[in-house]
C-alpha cells in the first residue's frame, strides 16, 4: 500500500537504512541522503516557505513513493524502471565510490520521478501554479550541498583527484548536477502535463531511457577517469554502515 504522508516517508526510509545498515548493502547511502532531503522539506512546510504546503506533502510523499515502489521491485527481482535498476546493480559492487551511487540515486530520482510526481500532483491547469514552490526545493537543496560536501570528503579523502582528469569536484558535481536535472525535471513535467494519456506511457518511457543513458556514464565513466575513481576508491572507507552514519547526519 503505498504511503501517504511524510512522516511515513520519514519513517520508511529510516527502515531502509536500518535494513541496508544490517545487509553491508550501499543502497542505504542514498536512503540516507534522501531522508536528510525529506526531513528538511518537512520542516520547511512547517515553516510556511512553500505557497501550498498540503500540495507540497502531497508532492513530496507522491515523489517518495516512486523511489520506494522501485527499491522494493528491484529487491524481489519485479520489473522496475531502467534507470533504478542500473543504480541500483551498482550497489551490488565495490568499486564505485560513495559520490557515484549518490548521483546515480540522484538521477533517477530528480531526471524521472520528479517530473512525473508533478505533473501527478499538480495536472493540467494547476500545473503552472506549482513552479515557486518548485523552485524553492532547489533552495533546500542548495543548502545541504555545504554539510554533504564536507561528509563526503571525510569518506573520500582523495577526491580532488577528480578536478586533475578534468572532472569536477565533488561540490560542483552535486550542486550543477542537481540544479541541471531539476530544470530538466520541470521541462519534462510540463511535457507530462500537456501530454494526452494515451501517449503517456510512451514519453516516460523514452524519458527512463534517457535517464538510464546517463546513469550508465555515472556507473561507468571514461577511462581515465574510472581510473581516477579506482584510486579514490582505494582511499576511501570501506566501512559500509559508518559511511550510512556519516551521510545520515545532520
Amino acid at each position: 500500500m503505498p504511503i501517504q504522508t511524510i512522516d511515513e516517508v520519514i519513517s520508511e526510509l529510516s527502515e531502509v537504512i536500518s535494513r541496508s545498515r544490517k545487509d553491508n548493502d550501499r543502497a542505504g547511502y542514498f536512503a540516507a541522503l534522501y531522508r536528510r532531503v525529506t526531513v528538511a522539506v518537512k520542516e520547511g512546510i512547517a515553516r510556511g516557505e512553500f505557497e501550498d504546503g498540503a500540495r507540497m506533502a502531497r508532492l513530496d510523499v507522491t515523489f517518495a513513493n516512486r523511489y520506494l515502489g522501485a527499491l522494493a521491485s528491484y529487491r524481489k527481482s519485479e520489473p522496475a524502471s531502467r534507470c533504478w535498476v542500473t543504480a541500483l546493480e551498482a550497489t551490488r559492487y565495490a568499486r564505485p565510490i560513495v559520490l557515484q551511487h549518490l548521483l546515480l540515486g540522484i538521477n533517477a530520482h530528480i531526471n524521472l520521478d520528479l517530473g512525473i510526481a508533478a505533473a501527478e500532483v499538480a495536472p493540467g491547469a494547476a500545473f503552472l501554479s506549482l513552479k515557486n514552490d518548485f523552485d524553492r526545493i532547489n533552495q533546500i537543496l542548495a543548502n545541504l550541498v555545504d554539510r554533504v560536501e564536507d561528509q563526503v570528503c571525510s569518506l573520500s579523502p582523495a577526491l580532488g583527484l577528480l578536478d586533475r582528469v578534468g572532472g569536477r569536484t565533488d561540490e560542483a558535481v552535486i550542486n550543477f548536477s542537481v540544479r541541471r536535472a531539476r530544470d530538466a525535471a520541470w521541462a519534462f513535467a510540463t511535457q507530462l502535463s500537456h501530454c494526452p494519456a494515451a501517449a503517456r506511457a510512451e514519453l516516460i518511457a523514452a524519458q527512463d531511457l534517457k535517464t538510464a543513458c546517463l546513469a550508465k556514464e555515472i556507473a561507468t565513466p571514461r577511462p581515465q577517469v574510472s581510473l581516477a575513481l579506482l584510486w579514490i576508491r582505494v582511499r576511501e572507507s570501506w566501512n559500509v554502515p559508518h559511511n550510512m552514519d556519516v551521510l545520515a547526519a545532520r
